[in-house]
């Protein structure tokens, strides 16, 4: 009974010590076996591992890449133009000794500070020898690598390989946008009016082709009309003629008749001579020859004129522009 007393605390206590002798690495981690603060043994891969009971400790540590957003960068570039920056880096820990000396207990918290200032010290290192439309432009990788170079150096000391770095955002200060707007703006309003004058000037011209095309359709049916009407008088003082040449008679009987259409023509006409005047002879004797109507110059007929040609329309010069 004694015995059995005696052994199972012994068992307990040696189960507990084998226990305590073990640990396990997951395949994620990395672990470092620490003896009073130092170095004892570095395990990578995964599985089982050994140590000291009691006396030693196991420290874990990520094996995968891992991630940093940096916070907020204003950097003045060569051309005086400055830009607010983010990056983004991607790093994994390469050696486990020197970055358990570099960062201490502080673990990944730590280095993700360290690698920050690096990127802080680095990016206007960079950026501040070159200007705006290289930062915007397909240069932008050859920066990037400039600067993943430089955080790559910086870094080795610390056990970190840094695998990637990438700008994220390169963004005007908000200062500066309202500036930069309101330009783009007058810039745009300026372009405007220019097309708006283009297209005043280019309206103007085809108004005075217009007016100008008017002016020789115009000019052109004007004198058409003045041949039509000069060849119609023509053609009618030609009729005149041949009718008085065939029946003389009747061509004065017609002529009188006109006379005194226009003689007595209104309301209120009255006419004064003597009562034997040859003006009224067909009044007196209607038909008879003996008497000739007096040839005034109100009932003469217009004697057969040539037709009037029009002059022709004289060019219009063109509007200046």
């Amino acid at each position: 009974m004694m015995r059995s007393i005696v052994i199972v605390p012994v068992l307990i206590a040696i189960v507990v010590t084998a226990l305590s002798s073990v640990f396990i690495v997951d395949e994620r981690k990395k672990a470092l076996v620490l003896q009073f603060g130092q170095v004892r043994q570095i395990k990578e891969d995964a599985g089982l591992g050994f140590k000291m009971p009691f006396i030693q400790e196991v420290v874990y540590y990520e094996d995968r890449i891992l991630g940093l957003k940096t916070a907020p960068i204003e950097v003045t570039l060569l051309s005086d133009r400055r830009l607010v920056v983010d990056a983004f880096a991607r790093w994994r820990i390469s050696d486990l000794q020197a970055f358990r000396q570099a960062v201490g207990a502080g673990a990944e918290e730590r280095a993700q500070a360290l690698l920050n200032n690096i990127l802080q010290q680095a990016i206007p290192e960079v950026l501040g020898n070159t200007t705006q439309d290289r930062v915007l432009s397909q240069d932008r990788n050859a920066l990037m690598n400039e600067i993943l170079t430089i955080a790559r150096r910086e870094a080795q000391s610390m056990g970190v390989q840094v695998i990637d770095v990438r700008l994220t955002r390169t963004d005007l200060p908000d200062a500066n946008l309202k500036a930069t707007f309101d330009r783009m703006r007058s810039e745009r309003d300026r372009e405007a009016a220019d097309e708006i004058a283009r297209g005043g000037e280019a309206a103007q011209r085809v108004r005075a082709a217009a007016d100008r095309t008017v002016v020789e359709e115009t000019s052109f049916a004007r004198r058409s009309a003045e041949v039509i009407r000069g060849e119609a008088d023509a053609e009618r003082n030609a009729i005149l003629a041949e009718a008085y040449g065939a029946d003389p008679e009747f061509f004065a009987f017609i002529r009188s008749l006109t006379a005194y259409e226009q003689a007595l023509k209104g309301q209120n006409s009255s006419i004064v001579m003597e009562p034997d005047s040859d003006f009224f002879a067909y009044l007196r004797s209607p038909g008879s020859s003996a008497y000739t109507p007096v040839e005034t110059p109100e009932n003469l007929p217009a004697p057969p004129a040539a037709p009037e040609v029009a002059p022709a329309p004289q060019p219009v010069p063109a509007p200046v522009e």
